[in-house]
């Protein structure tokens, strides 16, 4: 299965840069563990997994930058120099002004004989696979100077590449960054950076993998504002279904949309609802796409509305609305828009919105106020609107992005993209590390939506509906990439894995 992040063997909890020095002191303080011994411990679980990698590896080049991040380089170097792996050192700082720690892993990566030159003297890369010491969770803002040559020099020599900790110039708290190293493979260390698994830190990090460094007992005792999510825990949230059910006990969806030339979004949201469980679904949209929705689906209820006011009778039998699949921005989108909120406010009936619908709450359409009964589920060009920014700025800081959302809209938010983002009441932020870059094709919120009212209509919260239609969305997007292939998978190719992904619950 595609999976940068080996999801399984990654802790849950997430941090920012200050927490985990937080954590690191706590570990040397109050565990008793000297710096140098973390610095060791991290050096060569980070070689261990070099070795796992390329194990017929007979050369190694490696770039120290001027902090601890660079002392866990010096580590790697000397156990390559130990393995008779010819290993040579790029160095961007004077050893001399190394902090206490990196100073003495720099004397070990001496006494074993590696070859070390400045990166002013330093000629092309020598080593099949470099690994990057350069910048680590400390640095800040845009690298210059010298690391910025060095991070170009690494990224076209067109090598493999192992990132201690971090690949250097990527934001640990965002991921955000404007120039990095691409890893094939990045080992973290003692807390998960919460900037490895959004944005930009999902294509920079390649393959992620985290070592504790024996601090288990350090992590466990400092609280994350942040934190993975997966579908094997939010599962066993979602009601039984008894020996004596019935339909009525499931919920009935309704989804409002399908404007002129958009009716195949309607259909794949309502028959994502029906594939995860919903009772009843049924389709408000124009009269030209009721055959075609019958045709391809015929459970579902599909019935023509020209006005809000022929939407009211559908509203009232309806326990949980999506709308926005196919919507568009006509006169009509902008009626049955309208009416749905407004009956949804009154009522108290939770409804999902997407798409258009999103860009006209953007433009004032919509009765104003912090809902708790919705789940808005914005991509970042849909939440720059919503906040009144521009998506670069989304994109610069998204888990600030989507705790503003929530602050100013209510209910449930979920931010889009690689490393999705759910904010609501509850206490982290959950953090989806799943999906592949194949579902990033037409038709794939409209399936989402459909997932997340579905789980609504069958009793769970907005808050644990979205975190676990996000899970189940990304899941079975990687089994159809793993059934397909990711180039060509379409929207419809996830619907028949979300029943399977379900099968059990």
């Amino acid at each position: 299965m595609y999976n940068h992040t080996q999801s399984q063997a990654l802790p849950r909890a997430l941090y920012t840069a200050e927490q985990v020095k937080a954590l690191d002191q706590k570990a040397i303080n109050e565990l008793g563990i000297p710096g140098i011994k973390l610095m060791k411990r991290a050096g060569r679980a980070a070689f261990e997994r070099l070795l796992q990698h390329w194990p017929e590896l007979d050369s190694l080049t490696v770039y120290c930058g001027g902090g601890n991040n660079a002392g866990d380089g010096y580590v790697v170097a000397a156990l390559a120099a130990q393995k008779r792996i010819a290993v040579d050192i790029v160095q961007l700082a004077d050893p001399e002004k190394l902090p206490a720690d990196a100073y003495t892993a720099y004397q070990f990566a001496r006494q074993e004989g590696v070859i070390m030159a400045p990166f002013g003297e330093h000629g092309a890369i020598a080593g099949e696979v470099v690994v990057d010491g350069l910048l680590g969770i400390g640095a800040q803002g845009t690298p210059r100077g010298d690391y910025a040559a060095a991070i170009r020099q690494i990224n076209e020599a067109n090598k493999p590449v192992l990132a201690l900790d971090i690949p250097s110039g990527l934001c640990a708290d965002s991921g955000h960054a404007d120039e990095a190293v691409r890893a094939d493979v990045t080992v973290c260390f003692i807390g998960l950076k919460r900037g490895l698994l959004t944005a930009r830190g999902p294509k920079l990090c390649g393959q992620l993998y985290y070592h504790d460094l024996a601090c288990a007992e350090a992590c466990q005792s400092l609280p994350a504002e942040v934190e993975r999510i997966q579908s094997t825990e939010l599962l066993a949230r979602l009601p039984a279904r008894e020996a004596d059910a019935h339909k009525g006990r499931f919920g009935h969806v309704l989804v409002i949309g399908g404007d002129y030339g958009f009716a195949g979004a309607a259909l794949l949201s309502a028959e994502s609802a029906a594939r995860c469980g919903a009772g009843l679904v049924s389709v408000a949209t124009r009269a030209e796409h009721i055959g075609a929705i019958i045709s391809r689906r015929p459970e579902l209820m599909a019935q023509a509305v020209v006005s809000g006011q022929e939407l009211q009778p559908l509203l009232e039998k309806a326990s949980v609305l999506v709308i926005g699949p196919g919507l568009g921005r006509s006169p009509w989108s902008e009626q049955l828009l309208q009416k749905a909120a407004d009956y949804s406010a009154e009522q108290g009936v939770p409804m999902v919105m997407d798409a258009d619908a999103l860009n006209m709450l953007a433009e004032g359409r919509v009765l104003e106020g912090a809902r708790d009964n919705w789940v808005l589920t914005p991509h970042p060009g849909e939440a720059a609107r919503l906040l009144n920014t521009d998506i670069p700025s989304v994109e610069a800081d998204r888990f600030a992005a989507v705790s503003q959302l929530q602050q100013r809209y209510g209910g449930a938010v979920l931010l889009k993209g690689a490393g999705s983002l759910i904010c609501c009441n509850q206490a982290a932020i959950g953090l989806a590390s799943v999906g592949n870059p194949g579902m990033a094709t037409a038709g794939m919120g409209d399936v989402l939506s459909g997932v997340i009212a579905a789980l609504i209509a069958q009793g769970m919260n907005v808050g644990d509906a979205c975190r676990l239609g996000v899970c189940l969305h990304g899941d079975a997007g990687d089994l159809a990439a793993n059934e397909l292939g990711q180039r060509g998978m379409l929207a419809a190719d996830l619907i028949p894995h979300l029943s399977e992904l379900l099968a059990e619950s």
